[in-house]
């Protein structure tokens, strides 16, 4: 799960997997998978940034974990 930013500053987590697209306005809309949409305040790089290294803990052996 990765850390988002609504609008009104509340956070909350959504799971990068349902993904579909980043729309880069003056605000980011992701789009997921189901067509489900939610306007965040986290800039596009930032969210691939997260999704990057969600992916890499996802995948690292166990032993190398945090």
């Amino acid at each position: 799960m990765i850390l988002v930013t609504r609008l009104d500053g509340s956070k909350y987590y959504i799971n990068p997997e349902m993904i579909l697209t980043i729309e880069c306005t003056p605000d980011s809309v992701i789009t997921l998978k189901n067509n489900v949409k939610f306007v965040v305040r986290d800039n596009a790089e930032e969210i691939v940034k997260r999704f990057i290294e969600y992916q890499q803990k996802i995948h690292m052996p166990f032993t190398e974990r945090d």
